[in-house]
């Protein structure tokens, strides 16, 4: 199966966006005639440029308000098509995609459709060309692909098929299951884009919203499966209008494209699988779809089980107070690495490492970014697998220096630089430090016991791309995403966690340059944003915020107004209230009677801070209801340490 991506979907000159293409692997591309328009070559010149980049131009579009016309308008739309015909034959381009009507000149008649379309198709045919009939989701008179494909029968003709657009037709919330029963052979070109739910108008929604599979919320497995079933054996394509990709530098673009269709191959192929096990008519007709995708598709997605270590990367006196930090906070210094300049301090199951290394990757990211999370470990049942299915997915694999008898654990870059380490569930580091401490497992001398969760704060253009690498290679799924008020804008969260919730991570970004997020993701320059903080999990909040005050953690000042309003708002004790505001403890409740009860510490070099909760009842968010108090109180505390707005 052939994988292409529309010129559209990527930002750059045209030459760029093939380059682009060509380096992420794609087999083709669908021109957008717009670019083609703007090119300063010939179709032929660009025919070559694509050759020799190993591109082929499989699809020319799109061709508007063509069917469906009152006479006069339908022939001057055919001396229209003939021209464009000139042009594919140049280009090498087999195929055109004919979308269908808009126009407020057009028809409601389906017959006139139908025949008009045979027409084309007939002129096609002389020069040995298809055409593909597509139902936009804003068509006047055809927006579902049933309506389309009817047209496409009445007009009978072979060089006349159907092509299907997963946004087109899960936008309107159109059952894709009768696709199957379309014959394969008919269904000339299948067009992939995913999309967040939004509330908008379809149009607005996609010509600026769409993204790649596994970035949105639309059930695309679903759709690219049905095909398959369909028997098709066509493109596997992208088309995508998003306007931060027209503005994201477009090798990140493709590479997140590729991995995006393998990504969705390896969900369909575990669904074939799993349909190769039913009734022997689905399961003959899964068997022949899972004969259509490529053989070498990833390994299977393995269940991570949380974070088995975080890494930080500093200088020497930025590690001594980190350290500090960290004493203050219950963790106990474990040991000290056999060959290098790291320390490991450990609370609960809680595995946290201070690299001061001169001259290692760490300290080179502490150089470019200041302090930093510059490596996490993630919790694998195989984690050989794991990395395998991650540079399968386009992951660059990441080799460690090692020195005698330590530790090699299988690791890849995540989008930022940060290195991920897979580790078997129960690992310690304990045999790469010197005289640890014997681990059953270090007592949580804060109460701290797990990480809860870890929040990055990345630059706009990174949110899809991190988005769908958390969900392709870690796992994840994404929940709701929420827009906080920061004092000086708004800032865009999105949760993703696994389905036992032992791994969770929030992602937020902020198009306003005044946020703390905003200046947070400035400050770490090329890579595009960082840890925004970690969140430790703890059994009774206040004995630990009682406990870690009194050695010395600061808290951010909550403002008495807050707990006021607590009263209001919730059902809560006025007793627990108080308790809670002498800690600087925050609540949220959810409707099943779960409650979250969280508190913030000052932030750690203006880079990144810890959060202390504690869950109760089943309560599955992050505080978002919080936040705006959270982002407030840290702005104050920033403005009362002199450094200004």
């Amino acid at each position: 199966m052939r994988r292409s991506i529309a010129t559209v979907s990527l930002s750059g000159t045209l030459r760029q966006k093939l380059e682009a293409i060509a380096a992420a692997r794609f087999d083709g591309i669908e021109l957008f005639e717009p670019d083609f328009i703007s090119f300063t070559g010939s179709a032929r010149e660009l025919r070559q440029q694509a050759a020799d980049l190993g591109l082929g131009i499989d699809l020319y579009q799109p061709f508007r308000d063509f069917e469906g016309m009152p006479d006069d308008l339908f022939r001057r739309s055919l001396d229209r098509a003939e021209r464009k015909f000139d042009v594919m034959q140049e280009l090498g381009c087999p195929l055109m995609l004919v979308c269908s009507n808009t126009s407020p000149a057009s028809l409601g008649d389906a017959e006139r459709a139908a025949a008009q379309l045979h027409e084309l198709a007939e002129r096609a045919s002389r020069r040995n060309l298809r055409i593909g009939y597509e139902a936009l989701a804003w068509g006047k008179w055809v927006n579902l692909y049933e309506q389309a494909w009817n047209i496409v029968q009445k007009a009978d003709h072979p060089h006349l098929g159907l092509i299907l657009d997963s946004f087109h037709t899960l936008s309107l919330r159109d059952d894709p299951m009768g696709i199957a029963d379309i014959p394969g052979e008919r269904i000339f070109f299948v067009q992939m884009a995913d999309a967040p739910l939004l509330a908008m108008d379809v149009i607005q929604w996609a010509r600026h919203h769409r993204n790649f599979p596994g970035q949105g919320q639309l059930d695309v497995a679903t759709f690219f499966e049905q095909a398959l079933l369909a028997g098709y054996q066509g493109n596997l394509s992208l088309e995508i209008f998003n306007d931060v990709f027209r503005e994201t530098p477009n090798r990140r673009t493709a590479l997140d494209a590729m991995r995006s269709l393998l990504f969705l191959e390896s969900e369909c192929k575990n669904r074939l699988m799993a349909r190769t096990q039913a009734a022997s008519g689905e399961a003959s007709a899964a068997t022949r779809a899972l004969q259509r995708l490529e053989l070498a598709t990833p390994p299977a997605a393995q269940p991570l089980g949380g974070f088995s270590f975080i890494e930080f990367g500093v200088d020497e006196a930025t590690g001594q107070a980190l350290a500090s930090t960290f004493t203050a906070l219950g963790f106990e210094h474990t040991g000290r690495h056999r060959s290098k300049a790291v320390d490991l301090y450990c609370q609960g199951d809680i595995q946290f490492v201070i690299n001061t290394q001169p001259g290692s990757e760490a300290r080179q990211r502490f150089d470019e970014l200041g302090p930093s999370v510059c490596a996490m470990g993630l919790v694998a049942p195989d984690p050989l697998q794991a990395a395998n299915r991650a540079a399968a997915l386009l992951s660059a694999r990441h080799v460690s220096p090692l020195g005698p008898n330590e530790l090699q654990l299988p690791a890849i870059i995540s989008p930022g630089g940060a290195v991920v380490h897979f580790v078997h569930a129960g690992s310690t580091l304990d045999a790469d430090f010197v005289a640890p401490v014997p681990r059953a497992p270090v007592p949580a001398l804060g109460g701290l016991t797990h990480v809860d969760h870890m929040a990055l704060a990345l630059a706009h253009d990174q949110l899809d791309t991190w988005t769908l690498f958390a969900q392709s290679i870690l796992g994840l799924s994404a929940g709701e995403s929420l827009e906080l008020a920061d004092p000086f804008g708004l800032v865009r969260s999105c949760a993703l966690s696994n389905a036992q919730r032992s791994l969770r991570m929030v992602l937020n970004v902020s198009k306003s340059q005044r946020t703390r997020t905003a200046q947070q993701v400035r400050a770490t320059g090329r890579s595009g944003g960082g840890v925004h903080h970690i969140a430790l999990a703890t059994q009774d909040i206040f004995a630990t915020v009682q406990t870690l005050q009194a050695q010395g953690v600061k808290w951010l000042p909550i403002s008495p107004n807050y707990y006021e309003d607590l009263l209001a708002r919730l059902d809560l004790d006025e007793s627990l209230v108080r308790r809670m505001q002498a800690l600087n403890i925050v609540a949220d409740v959810s409707p099943g009677g779960g409650r979250f009860l969280h508190a913030y510490t000052e932030p750690f070099a203006d880079r990144f801070f810890f959060e202390v909760v504690q869950r109760e009842g089943g309560y599955d968010g992050y505080g978002a209801v919080n936040a705006a108090v959270r982002m407030a109180a840290q702005e104050n505390a920033h403005q009362r340490a002199g450094a200004g707005p």
